[in-house]
């Protein structure tokens, strides 16, 4: 829209400014009246053809299109320099500077330099060549000064393409992270939630009513939690702790009558990959609670790994989902490979190692 705004500013001021004088000196020149009035004409269709191109060049993507609709106004405007003379010849500086503006700088070249080789071999046989020479010279200078606008104009154009794909990226990029947070989230508190709420109904069953509202009270805290959780997952300001998922997955485990093996400090893990691992060590949990029907559950810590195995029926976050998914995302970010499946002996282990 820019652009063919300011084409039409500029075709404009061709209109009124140029146009005027030229039709002012065919209908001064020794000529039939059909003639000058059929020069008049052609010169005003040559204007007007020019003016209304905008939306045959600057609306097409194909660079086709735009070397047929300049070719045509290139050949128009050659029949009316021939048919006024020579001395018109400055009437091509505007179809030639729209077509090193519009075309690949080769085409440009290709087009613009044969009107001017064919410009100077006419003025050479006419011997007008002397004195309408200096036409030559200011059509070049303006094609040059066109060409390189025209590259600047490309260049931009494709800096905004890149820059809008970018964007686009980054909230794809966004979108995953969310999702993966909250799967994270709202994975492991909900299990652990619906793991002490079974606890607690099976208390009350047994008429076990002190137990049942410490129960009760625990998942009204956990449940606080995981509410704080998603609204700092969703600002974007939440950080997880591999001490605090130890401790967390030890309740969890608890809970759910699966006995822990779990470590009691986490100093000879990075503190680089603490955060990362906090989100394995999650995930891993959660989906032993989910599906591996397991009696025991152990994990194991080193500089740069973190190992998950249960007894279960060998079943996990190997599992189709976005859980192993969005692990090896996490992973693949910080140059880590996260390595899932059944045990020859029963159970599963998950096993996230950076290298």
């Amino acid at each position: 829209m820019r652009d063919r705004n300011r084409w039409w500013l500029f075709g404009s001021l061709f209109i009124l400014v140029y146009l005027p004088g030229v039709i002012m000196d065919i209908a001064g020149q020794d000529r039939p009246g059909w003639q000058r009035a059929g020069l008049i004409a052609l010169v005003v269709g040559y204007a007007l053809g020019w003016l209304f191109a905008p939306p045959l060049i600057w609306d097409s993507d194909s660079e086709d299109r735009r070397t047929v609709v300049c070719l045509a106004l290139t050949a128009l405007g050659l029949v009316t320099v021939g048919l006024l003379g020579l001395p018109y010849a400055g009437l091509m500086v505007y179809i030639m500077a729209t077509t090193a503006i519009a075309l690949p700088a080769r085409r440009a070249i290709l087009i613009d330099g044969l009107v001017l080789g064919g410009l100077a071999v006419a003025m050479a046989v006419t011997h007008d060549l002397p004195r309408d020479g200096g036409q030559l010279g200011t059509l070049l200078s303006v094609t040059l000064g066109m060409l390189a606008l025209g590259r600047m104009l490309r260049a931009n154009k494709a800096l905004e393409a890149a820059q809008e794909e970018i964007a686009a990226l980054a909230v794809t990029e966004e979108r995953n992270r969310l999702a993966r947070d909250l799967h994270d989230v709202l994975g492991h508190s909900l299990t652990t939630i619906t793991l002490k709420a079974g606890v607690a109904r099976r208390l009350l069953e047994s008429d076990d009513v002190p137990r049942a509202r410490e129960e009760v009270r625990e998942i009204e805290s956990l449940t606080r939690q995981a509410l704080g959780d998603v609204r700092a997952t969703v600002s974007g300001y939440r950080e997880v702790s591999l001490s605090a998922e130890v401790v967390g997955a030890r309740a969890a485990l608890d809970a759910a009558g699966v006995a822990a093996d779990l470590p009691h400090a986490v100093d000879n893990v990075r503190p680089d990959l603490q955060g990362v691992f906090g989100y394995v060590l999650r995930e891993a949990v959660t989906n032993v609670l989910r599906h591996a029907a397991a009696s025991r559950c152990e994990v194991r810590l080193g500089d740069t790994w973190l190992e998950v195995r249960d007894d279960g029926r060998g079943a996990g976050v190997g599992l189709p989902g976005t859980g192993l998914a969005g692990l090896r995302e996490r992973l693949a970010a910080v140059g880590g490979t996260v390595v899932a499946g059944p045990l020859a002996g029963g159970g599963f282990r998950l096993r996230a190692e950076v290298v």
